[in-house]
């Protein structure tokens, strides 16, 4: 038989117990945690009959004094007729649904009272719990004190610490993660590293797993040159993420690069493209260091690789480009070149270098066709506009050259370097007054550039401001006197003090600018021909001697071009059938493949030939014949009005460098179909 107990400990809580008699008590035990003022009853309680109907929930524990029995009637329980034990039972009933309190948790877990999916699950519990029991005990625990004791031990204050806890502890969603990185990229875009700082290493505490965190604070503090505190993030980052992020391993590489580690660069590019192979940048990044140091097979190597395991990518295919122009060959430039293009109609990056080829290959109009690809591709691109108006100034174009400059400072008013190229051309043609009005805003918007001081300084030179270029040499050397910028500043600064009549100062200047750039073919000779005019002949013979001694040349052989087929493309046969070409006339390009054009077949837009012995080679004019219009592209894509481009650079030269003004022209892809003359 079914026995139903209540327990007191010392500590006056009570214990409910509900057992049988072939069965331990441990099929209820819920533990009420308050305390009563009454005592507890030191026997049983005769278990009560109760209907199925629920229970509401009693006021404050209460014990009645006429609910408890003396033990000689539990001991003569069998002897009692029928009626009394009803009346004794319905009595119990009463006084245990009022001794129990009651308190709602704060979530329900089954629904309100009356939800008939939880009526339904609170059935489905009863049906299993009496299917566990002994056949025995089944038809004793069908009586109504079992829902009624469940919902008791649902509903009991005792689940709501865990409850609770566990939803506080809960990680925030993902979608955090990427707000709170965007928000650091746009404070870091205003300078605000502490700020950005901040938020960066709340996301590595919160989700430390994640690389993106690490790698946008270690490329914050490499901005603030502490590269200390950035190698530490990169390594704790590659712990966290276990080495399985190649993006870390690449910043990292870069940075040990930046530091003169190279044997530790090299190991960690390594790393980056164990962890995957087909990270590209680490390919390419590893490749640009081995370039840096001369060791082109090597690095042909690396590009063939990333290319085999990446497929095309127009970064891989434009360093190649630039490897084979470097080396002269021109025609295979030119189809790697095109490769870069059709993997990216939009890099701007590859129409540029391609369009500086032909530029230096003297192909004026190829190039200007390159040049409006370029912009076209991506018209907020600051080296495009300045690349351009500097290519245009050169030929004489000097009124194009200004406008072009002009529109690349529009849209990036905080570069210094349109600044310092359109002060160049307005003291060449115009005024140095003007000159150094652009001089002066630039050096303003970026103190550290120190090409503006350098060509300030020769500007004030040529005017024959000595002391004030002397002053200007000086402040871009105090910026840093290691780089490559120092190097030309130290130079142009010993041609200064040798017209000036100062040998000893002049000598000293070019020995300085030798130990930091050797390979200084004008350094050099300028040192030369200053021992030569002061008649030391010996001298001069014995500084070209050193010269061509310690000259490092980089030789470039073609052994890798048989093999290279292999990996640059998955689809080599392809490739074949496409350019008409076998194994060993692979790069004997067709003069269909000369063409500028990196459109597909399909496109039907044939361009002028790249080749040098294209028609109107040199032609100096404008246009070219693609009908591009570049007053309608600025107007249509930019927002800007060609003829207020000179209003709209005087205002900008007038306010504080701090509220310059920007163009409010967005880029309107919408807008497209109605420029058919300027269609890409």
């Amino acid at each position: 038989m079914s026995q139903f107990s209540f327990t007191s400990s010392s500590s006056s809580n009570f214990t409910l117990f509900y057992h049988s008699q072939n069965h331990n008590p441990s099929k209820f035990h819920v533990s009420v945690p308050f305390r009563t003022s009454q005592p507890s009853p030191s026997h049983p309680i005769l278990p009560p009959l109760c209907s199925r109907e629920p229970s509401s929930s009693s006021p404050l524990l209460e014990e009645k004094p006429e609910t408890s029995q003396s033990p000689s009637k539990f001991d003569t329980q069998d002897s009692r007729d029928n009626d009394e034990v009803a009346d004794e039972i319905s009595t119990t009933k009463k006084s245990l649904e009022e001794l129990l309190v009651v308190r709602r948790p704060v979530k329900e877990p089954y629904g309100e009272d009356g939800d008939d999916k939880g009526e339904e699950i609170t059935k489905f519990e009863d049906s299993q719990e009496r299917n566990d029991l002994p056949e025995d005990q089944s038809s004793s625990s069908s009586f109504p004190l079992d829902a009624g004791l469940k919902k008791f031990a649902k509903k009991m204050p005792i689940f709501e610490p865990n409850r609770l806890e566990s939803g506080s502890g809960e990680k925030p969603l993902k979608v955090n993660l990427d707000l709170a990185l965007y928000r650091a990229k746009i404070l870091a875009r205003k300078f605000q590293y502490a700020d950005a700082e901040k938020i960066l290493q709340q996301c590595i505490n919160v989700w430390p797993e994640d690389g993106r965190s690490y790698v946008a604070l270690g490329k914050i503090l490499s901005k603030q040159s502490k590269l200390n505190e950035a190698r530490t993030v990169y390594e704790k980052g590659c712990q966290a993420t276990q080495g399985e992020n190649p993006y870390i391993w690449q910043c990292w590489a870069i940075l040990e690069n930046r530091m003169g580690n190279l044997r530790r660069a090299r190991e960690l590019f390594d790393a980056a493209t164990v962890a995957d192979k087909k990270h590209i940048a680490a390919w390419h990044g590893w490749a640009v260091l081995e370039l840096k140091q001369g060791n082109i097979k090597k690095a042909r190597n690396l590009l063939g690789k990333g290319l085999k395991f990446c497929g095309g990518n127009e970064y891989v295919y434009q360093t190649l480009a630039l490897l084979e122009a470097k080396a002269k060959r021109y025609e295979r430039a030119r189809y790697l070149f095109k490769q870069a293009t059709r993997c990216n109609r939009k890099s701007c990056a590859s129409w540029l270098a391609w369009a500086q080829l032909e530029a230096q290959l003297e192909n004026n109009r190829a190039a200007r066709q390159l040049f409006e690809k370029a912009v076209q591709a991506s018209p907020k691109n600051r080296f495009a506009w300045h690349v351009w108006g500097v290519f245009e100034a050169n030929l004489g174009n000097i009124d194009q050259g200004r406008k072009l400059l002009t529109i690349g400072h529009m849209v990036n008013p905080r570069d210094p370097v349109l600044l310092q190229s359109l002060a160049l051309i307005e003291y060449k043609n115009s005024s140095a007054n003007l000159a150094r009005v652009l001089f002066q805003r630039a050096s303003q918007l970026d103190p550290r550039h120190q090409p503006v001081w350098i060509a300030w300084g020769w500007m004030e030179w040529k005017e024959g401001n000595i002391s004030t270029a002397r002053e200007l040499y000086q402040k871009a050397l105090s910026i840093n006197s290691t780089t490559e910028s120092a190097a030309r500043c130290l130079q142009a600064w010993g041609v200064l003090e040798q017209r000036a009549g100062n040998l000893s100062a002049a000598r000293r200047l070019f020995r300085s600018s030798l130990n930091i750039n050797s390979q200084s073919y004008i350094t050099w000779m300028t040192w030369a021909n200053l021992e030569e005019d002061q008649g030391n002949s010996v001298r001069a013979e014995e500084i070209r001697n050193l010269y061509f001694q310690q000259r490092t040349e980089v030789v470039d052989d073609e052994s890798w071009i048989m093999g290279f087929l292999d990996v640059i493309d998955p689809a080599v046969d392809s490739i074949k059938r496409l350019l008409n070409l076998d194994q060993n006339s692979y790069y004997k390009v067709q003069e269909s493949s000369n063409t500028i054009s990196g459109d597909d077949s399909t496109d039907g837009n044939t361009e002028e030939s790249a080749s040098p012995s294209s028609a109107n080679v040199n032609d100096n004019n404008i246009d070219t014949g693609s009908g591009f219009d570049l007053d309608d592209f600025i107007r249509v894509m930019l927002s800007l009005d060609p003829s207020k481009l000179e209003v709209q650079l005087q205002t900008s030269l007038k306010d504080p460098p701090n509220t310059i003004r920007t163009t409010s022209g967005v880029w309107r892809p919408a807008k497209r179909t109605s420029r058919a003359s300027t269609k890409i």
